[in-house]
C-alpha cells in the first residue's frame, strides 16, 4: 500500500471532483450533497494514507513523489509529508465537510441561477481542497510558489462572489495583500535558484538548503520569504487585510481561510524559512519574537472593541499567531513543538467559533454583537458549543488549545523571561475579551424582538444538521486536550532538528 502515490491521489480526487461538477449541469442542483459526498472520501483517502506513515520517521519526508516539470530550470513535482505535513494535510481534509455541511445555505435557494452558483461554490471549495493538500506537501521551492499564488484564486472568488455587501472590496484587499507578498517572496525564489546546485532538481528545498554562504545575501532572502509568510499568516503590520475579509466571506469561506490557509504562513516559515536560512533565522529571530508580542497584545486589546462579531473573531487569530510565530523563533524545542501544536488547535478552535458565529448571525439577522443578549436561554445549544469553541480557544485545560500554548510559554520562559511575561499578559486578555463577549450575547435577559422571536417560533435553537457539524469539530478538540501524545510524537522531531537554539 505505500507503493501507492497517496498524495496525488489525494489531491487528484477533489480536483477532478470538482472539473466534473462545472462541466456536468446535471449534479448543479445535487451540488452540495455531492461536494459533501467527495470531501468525506476525501477524508477517507487521508486517513488511508496516514496509517501507512511511520511514526518513528516524522521528521523525514515521507510518501514521497517526483516526477519533472519544467526540467529546462530544474523544476520538478516532488511532494513529501513529514509529521508537521501530515497534521496539517489532515486538518485540512477535515475541515472541508464540516464548512460544506455549515454552509448548507450559503447560496440562497432562490437566488437567481441558484443551482448554477451552489455548484460554483462547491466546485471552489473542493479545487481549494485540492490546493491546500498540494502546498502542505510540495518539496520544490517553485511548486511551493505556484501553489502559494494559485491558492488566492479560489479564496478570491468564495469572498467576492458569495460575501456580504462589501465583499468585492475585501477580496480586492485580500488579493493586493497577497500578491504583494508573493512577488516578492518570488524575486527570492529566483535569486536563491541562482545560488543552487541547478540540474532537474534545482528547485527541491533539501538541495537548497544552505546553499547560500553569504550572510548578507541570506539575510535579504529571508526576509524576502519571511515577508511573504507574515503576510499570509498574518502578523502585526501587514494584518489589515484579514478582519475585511472575514467580516464579508461566508463562515465557512472564514473557517478555511484562518482555520487552514492562514497556517500556510506560518508553515512556510517552518518549512522553508529556517532550513534553507538557518544564520538569518537566527540573525532576524529577535526582531520577529517582539513584532510577535506586538501581535499578541495587539490583536487582543483591538478585539475587545469589536462590535461585528466576525472581526471581532479575526482580532482574536492575530493575537494567537503571535503565540504561534514567537514559538517558532524564540529558540526553543519545546515552543516551536508548541508552536506546531498550536497551528492544529487553533484551526478546531477557530472553525468552531466562525461557524457557531455564522449560525448565531442567521438566527438574529445580524453580525453585530450588540445587537444581542440573553441568547443562552434562547438556543442554550448554541450558547453552550460556543462557550466550549472559546474556551479551547483561550487554552483552558483540557481542551486543545492549552497544550500548545502552554508549551510555547514554557519553552519561551527557558529562553527569554521578558518575551514570556509579555506573552503571558496576551493570555489574561484572551480571557477577557471572549468572556466578554460572551456575556453581552449570551448572557441577561433577552433582547425584547428576540425573546418574541422566540416565542413565535421563528428563533430556533441549533437543528440536526447544525449540531452534527459542530461534532467532530467539539470531540476533536477535547480529544486533543486530553489526549495530545500522538500529535506531539509527530512534531517534536522535527521540532529538534529545526529549532534555533540560543537565537536569544
Amino acid at each position: 500500500m505505500t507503493s501507492l502515490p497517496w498524495i496525488t491521489i489525494l489531491i487528484a480526487v477533489p480536483l477532478v471532483a470538482a472539473l466534473v461538477l462545472w462541466l456536468v449541469p446535471a449534479l448543479h442542483p445535487r451540488a452540495r450533497t455531492y461536494g459533501l459526498v467527495v470531501s468525506l472520501l476525501t477524508v477517507g483517502i487521508a486517513v488511508a494514507m496516514a496509517t501507512t506513515f511511520d511514526l518513528s520517521a516524522a521528521a523525514e519526508q515521507q510518501l514521497t513523489q517526483q516526477v519533472p516539470w519544467i526540467p529546462a530550470i530544474g523544476v520538478s513535482y516532488a511532494v513529501g509529508l513529514n509529521g508537521l505535513g501530515l497534521v496539517m494535510v489532515l486538518l485540512a481534509v477535515a475541515l472541508v465537510p464540516v464548512v460544506l455541511a455549515a454552509d448548507w445555505h450559503a447560496v440562497p435557494v432562490d437566488a437567481e441561477g441558484g443551482d448554477r452558483r451552489r455548484a460554483t461554490f462547491v466546485a471552489l471549495v473542493l479545487v481549494l481542497t485540492s490546493l491546500m493538500v498540494a502546498v502542505f506537501a510540495a518539496r520544490d521551492v517553485f511548486l511551493f510558489y505556484v501553489l502559494f499564488e494559485v491558492m488566492l484564486i479560489p479564496v478570491y472568488f468564495l469572498v467576492g462572489m458569495f460575501g456580504g455587501p462589501n465583499r468585492r472590496s475585501a477580496a480586492v484587499k485580500f488579493l493586493v495583500y497577497s500578491l504583494a507578498g508573493g512577488l516578492v517572496m518570488l524575486v527570492g525564489v529566483v535569486v536563491l535558484y541562482l545560488h543552487g546546485p541547478g540540474g532537474e532538481t534545482g528547485f527541491l528545498i533539501d538541495n537548497l538548503a544552505g546553499v547560500v554562504s553569504d550572510e548578507t545575501t541570506q539575510r535579504w532572502l529571508f526576509v524576502a520569504f519571511f515577508v511573504a509568510f507574515a503576510v499570509k499568516a498574518p502578523m502585526w503590520p501587514v494584518h489589515t487585510w484579514l478582519p475585511d475579509t472575514t467580516a464579508q466571506a461566508t463562515p465557512g469561506t472564514s473557517t478555511l481561510l484562518v482555520g487552514v490557509l492562514d497556517k500556510v504562513g506560518t508553515f512556510g516559515m517552518l518549512a522553508l524559512c529556517l532550513p534553507l536560512f538557518p544564520e538569518a533565522s537566527r540573525w532576524a529571530a529577535p526582531a520577529i519574537v517582539v513584532l510577535a508580542l506586538i501581535s499578541i497584545i495587539y490583536g487582543a486589546l483591538v478585539a475587545m472593541g469589536q462590535q461585528d462579531m466576525m472581526r471581532f473573531i479575526a482580532f482574536t487569530s492575530i493575537s494567537h499567531f503571535g503565540f504561534i510565530v514567537m514559538g517558532v523563533f524564540i529558540g526553543s524545542e519545546v515552543a516551536m513543538t508548541g508552536a506546531m501544536f498550536y497551528m492544529l488547535a487553533h484551526g478546531l478552535s477557530i472553525a468552531g467559533l466562525f461557524l457557531l458565529a455564522g449560525y448565531l448571525a442567521e438566527r438574529g439577522g445580524s453580525r453585530r454583537i450588540d445587537a444581542f443578549g440573553g441568547m443562552q436561554r434562547l438556543t442554550p445549544v448554541l450558547a453552550g458549543l460556543f462557550l466550549i469553541a472559546g474556551m479551547a480557544s483561550v487554552a483552558l485545560p483540557g481542551l486543545s488549545g492549552f497544550v500548545g500554548e502552554y508549551l510555547v510559554l514554557v519553552g519561551s520562559f527557558t529562553t527569554s523571561i521578558p518575551a514570556a511575561a509579555v506573552a503571558t499578559l496576551g493570555v489574561v486578555l484572551a480571557a477577557l475579551y471572549f468572556l466578554l463577549v460572551y456575556q453581552r450575547v449570551f448572557t441577561g435577559e433577552p433582547r425584547a424582538a428576540l425573546a418574541e422571536a422566540k416565542a413565535d417560533g421563528s428563533l430556533r435553537d441549533l437543528g440536526a444538521r447544525e449540531r452534527w457539524t459542530m461534532v467532530p469539530v467539539v470531540v476533536a478538540m477535547v480529544v486533543l486536550g486530553v489526549l495530545p501524545g500522538p500529535v506531539l510524537d509527530l512534531l517534536t522531531p522535527l521540532a529538534e532538528v529545526l529549532a534555533l537554539g540560543g537565537a536569544q
